[in-house]
């Protein structure tokens, strides 16, 4: 509902020196919820937001400070404490260590460590790789997304490439589109795959959980994973195995969403899980077991195809054998060759 305006004076009284903003509620609005009348008097500021400073006590009615469910009699003065929310400072820089595994003029490739967010996003505002990449190279903050082209989930380990310049990012953007950017992970499964395969399933948004994707037959978008199997081991005498995965396209989750799909979970991945054995829970690993270790492209400048590896990080390495495996199972720098060989 929104406050109504005569010729000589508007609801949105003022922002004072105090930085407050003052209303009068009309007679009009008794029995309204006061987060709903906020919401039409203060157009500017979404429900949510207002609805969050009511809560943190930054808006008071009649001087008290009150509850966003509260309704209103009419005829209260409300006052408005607008507050900086954290999305205000998703692009500051941040001195945060980046393992940087190759840098030029056109690009940088980074080799992500787990538990870091690549992008600012609603619950992680700042301590992204967005915010440290900013920080060390202050030239980026021209870039849409500060050069990014693709992501890896949060607990997702390995290799990313960040463009530079716009024609670098341009060009990656598209070779990603036209599936020329070899993508090569190392996933611990529960179960024995067979010995590869090509997964082709389309992938959406889980209808019944929106923070998840789900394989759907007709909706959602088309996804296609290779995989191969590298070793076989077990863990309390559930069968594990060490895939190698190929990406020719970059849906959310795919990897993930795909194996699972075929009874396949990742060890210690948290939601995808179906059909992950009784013994999961014991397992000493605190994250999905996925590493980006190969990436290959064709660089923007040389126009000649590229190619970084980077084995596993020490919680991975822990993991071979507590899954009886070792380091010899684990593959070698990939031949170079052109992506989307299949």
């Amino acid at each position: 509902m929104a406050l109504p305006k005569t010729p000589d004076s508007n609801p949105v009284d003022y922002i004072d020196e105090e930085d407050f903003i003052a209303l009068e509620i009309p007679w009009e609005a008794s029995g309204e919820r006061l987060d709903k009348v906020l919401a039409g008097a203060l157009p500017d500021y979404s429900r949510n937001r207002l609805k969050t400073w009511v809560e943190a006590g930054a808006v008071t009615v009649d001087g008290k400070v009150t509850r966003a469910r509260y309704l209103l009699r009419g005829g209260e003065s409300v006052k408005v404490y607008p507050q900086e929310m954290p999305e205000q400072f998703a692009f500051q820089a941040e001195d945060i260590p980046l393992d940087v595994v190759h840098e030029d003029a056109s690009l940088i490739v980074i080799n992500k460590p787990a538990g870091l967010v690549v992008h600012p996003a609603a619950g992680n505002w700042s301590g992204t790789l967005l915010n440290g990449l900013l920080f060390r190279y202050p030239e980026l903050v021209q870039l849409p997304r500060a050069g990014i082209v693709h992501r890896l989930d949060k607990e997702t380990s390995g290799l990313m490439v960040v463009a530079r310049t716009d024609l670098a990012q341009t060009a990656l953007v598209r070779q990603l589109q036209e599936r020329t950017v070899g993508r090569r992970y190392l996933a611990w499964v529960w179960g024995t795959p067979a010995a590869q395969g090509k997964i082709q399933a389309m992938v959406a948004r889980d209808q019944r959980d929106r923070l998840k994707m789900a394989v759907h037959s007709i909706q959602g978008k088309p996804a296609i994973t290779l995989y191969r199997r590298l070793a076989n081991g077990h863990f309390a005498q559930a069968p594990v195995s060490l895939l190698e995965c190929r990406l020719e396209t970059g849906r959310t989750h795919q990897i993930r969403v795909h194996l699972e799909s075929l009874g396949f979970p990742l060890l210690g991945d948290p939601v995808y899980r179906k059909k992950a054995p009784n013994v999961a829970k014991e397992l000493p690993l605190y994250r999905q077991a996925l590493h980006a270790y190969a990436l290959s492209l064709i660089h923007p400048e040389s126009k000649q195809v590229v190619q970084w590896y980077r084995l596993p990080p020490d919680d991975l390495n822990a993991l071979l054998p507590a899954v009886g495996m070792t380091a010899a199972d684990l593959p070698d720098e990939p031949k170079l060759e052109t992506p989307l060989a299949s």
